[in-house]
């Protein structure tokens, strides 16, 4: 009786003790869990329309749009295949570079299309005005700059617009053609929380 009340202690702390600390330890997702978004702060999703002009000046003395790089074969292109533009565009709320300032678009656009003028976009739309101020939204999309409207996806966000989604519409408000200057207007709708 003595052996079978030590073998029952032994089972018992083996149950009790071991294995549970053994399985938690060999779990083979051990490095993801669900999560309550409550527990996070999050609460009901919004959804939002912000309206604003990007100035995307490459000419002058002080440029917001500097290409950074470029294929051996880019200025032989109709297209400007092959080139890498970086960005620090303001973004305002008018069309007048003068009008209030909201926010910068920081990124980067490179000519993807060898038949037409196409941007892949990359970037953070980062606000610096009223509530979203320190706030970014990220985009990545097609930019067929020619096209009337242009839409691109919403992949995510930071501060208030923390798991955001949603689209942008894009339109050129003018561009001039001889130094490539533009201003374009957007609408972008996201949920957010």
């Amino acid at each position: 009786m003595a052996r079978t009340l030590t073998e029952v202690l032994i089972f018992l702390f083996l149950s009790f003790i071991l294995l549970p600390i053994t399985l938690a330890t060999a779990r083979p997702d051990t490095f993801s869990r669900n999560l309550s978004p409550k527990k996070l702060g999050l609460k009901r999703e919004k959804l939002s329309h912000l309206h604003f002009y990007l100035h995307d000046t490459v000419s002058g003395k002080n440029p917001t749009a500097v290409p950074v790089a470029q294929a051996a074969t880019t200025n032989k292109s109709s297209t400007s295949f092959g080139q890498v533009v970086m960005i620090d565009d303001p973004l305002t709320v008018k069309p007048e570079v003068s009008s209030k300032q909201v926010g910068r678009a920081q990124g980067i656009y490179a000519s993807a299309s060898q038949s037409e003028v196409s941007f892949l976009m990359v970037l953070n739309l980062f606000f610096t005005e009223g509530k979203y101020n320190g706030s970014t939204l990220s985009i990545l999309g097609r930019n067929s700059i020619f096209s009337g409207i242009r839409e691109m996806p919403i992949v995510g966000g930071s501060g208030l617009f923390r798991f955001a989604r949603g689209y942008t519409q894009a339109k050129t408000y003018t561009v001039n053609l001889k130094t490539n200057d533009a201003i374009v207007e957007y609408n972008v709708y996201v949920f957010h929380y």
